[in-house]
């Protein structure tokens, strides 16, 4: 499971880089331009639950440690 975040968050980093590609900065908002800006949301979006989920498991891991 552990690998798996770390392949998640790799995947949303290759996605961000390629939807940078197909950006055309003078027309942000239209036709491709848009798909590729919903691309590197959704992608950013991934990347910072998956960050989260390593986060609180990082927690959960040190108050189990605590308790015991």
């Amino acid at each position: 499971m552990k690998l798996f975040r770390y392949f998640i968050i790799a995947i949303g980093l290759a996605l961000i880089v390629f939807n940078l590609t197909k950006l055309d900065f003078n027309n942000l908002l239209q036709g491709e331009s848009q798909v590729a800006l919903i691309g590197i949301a959704a992608a950013a979006c991934a990347i910072v639950l998956m960050l989260i989920l390593i986060a609180s498991h990082k927690v959960k891991n040190k108050h189990k440690n605590f308790k015991d």
